[in-house]
């Protein structure tokens, strides 16, 4: 299946300025695997989406669709096939 990861502006160096990157999975692939192929192809996004343990940073929101993945089963958030998944780093200030 075919997925559409949208990386904002602060992640597409990572990604070769790459701002919509198609990624190909296994149909019934959930989020953790999506941002595997991701990361697979981009590894410098990994460190930035995700800690040491693999896990979502918690500054990093992603959402599936217009679903935050926390919220859906985390990485385990089921994917389907033609889905946007949005990758969006908290932005802090003040």
């Amino acid at each position: 299946m075919r997925v559409t990861v949208h990386l904002p502006g602060l992640l597409r160096a990572d990604a070769d300025g790459a701002a919509h990157v198609p990624v190909e999975v296994e149909d019934g692939t959930a989020l953790g695997g999506v941002l595997d192929a991701l990361t697979a192809r981009y590894p410098g996004l990994d460190r930035r989406i995700r800690d040491e343990q693999g896990r979502l940073r918690r500054y990093v929101n992603v959402f599936v669709d217009e679903d935050e993945c926390r919220g859906a089963g985390g990485l385990a958030a089921p994917v389907r096939d033609g889905a946007d998944v949005r990758v969006l780093p908290s932005v802090a200030g003040g």
